[in-house]
């Protein structure tokens, strides 16, 4: 990346409309729902395999700049249970974002166990694939936990990959590697989901109030 001379100054042509200038995260914009989600996950005896249910919100938000730079971004809300509890087996939150003039595209990851990280990687607008990562201890796309899960168990990778389908659904693999303490060999956590759209999207908050101020 290029560091810019001028750090201060935004952009003054910025576009309005997020769903129109969102790449290649505008196919996951909207409310998305499965019954058929997979997670792997380490337990005292081994691997365990369980089917979950998944509902996950991306709502488009107002464009973003730091100085210069220009970012388009969604969101995101995921909730999911197993069909046969009530309570939530994974909640998180967190923001996709896509930067036009570079392609460089960011997922931040908070989950309310005490981690938080922040992953990206680079795609073009068209792409029907990509992926993103983060790594323990890398200062700008990292990973951070609180000092149990770090004692216990901690993840030394995150890798996204998403792929649309041509059905209109999408599918991510979420792949973490977890060192576990008192074993030797790193464990591969991962979750599976392929998601059908059960709620269209909403435009961003500005272009909700300039469609208002062109009707009055």
């Amino acid at each position: 990346m290029v560091m810019a001379q001028d750090i201060f100054t935004e952009p003054s042509n910025v576009a309005p409309d997020d769903l129109a200038n969102l790449g290649p995260l505008r196919r996951l914009a909207g409310v998305w729902q499965s019954d058929k989600g997979v997670d792997v996950s380490p337990k005292e005896n081994g691997p365990e395999r369980r089917v979950f249910r998944e509902r996950i919100r991306m709502d488009a938000i107002d464009p973003q700049t730091n100085g210069p730079q220009l970012l388009y971004g969604l969101r995101y809300h995921s909730h999911i249970n197993t069909p046969g509890e009530a309570i939530t087996l994974h909640d998180q939150v967190g923001y996709w974002l896509w930067e036009p003039a570079t392609g460089l595209i960011m997922q931040s990851v908070t989950i309310p166990r005490g981690l938080v990280l922040l992953a990206s990687g680079w795609a073009n607008p068209s792409d029907t694939k990509f992926s993103v990562t983060a790594t323990r201890g890398d200062t700008r796309y990292g990973i951070h936990a609180t000092e149990f899960l770090d004692e216990a168990f901690r993840t030394t990778s995150y890798r996204c990959d998403i792929a649309f389908n041509d059905d209109g659904s999408w599918s991510y693999l979420v792949q973490t590697t977890l060192m576990i303490k008192g074993r030797d060999q790193a464990f591969n956590h991962f979750d599976a989901n392929t998601l059908t759209l059960v709620g269209t999207p909403r435009p961003n908050p500005l272009v909700l109030k300039l469609q208002d101020r062109a009707r009055a």
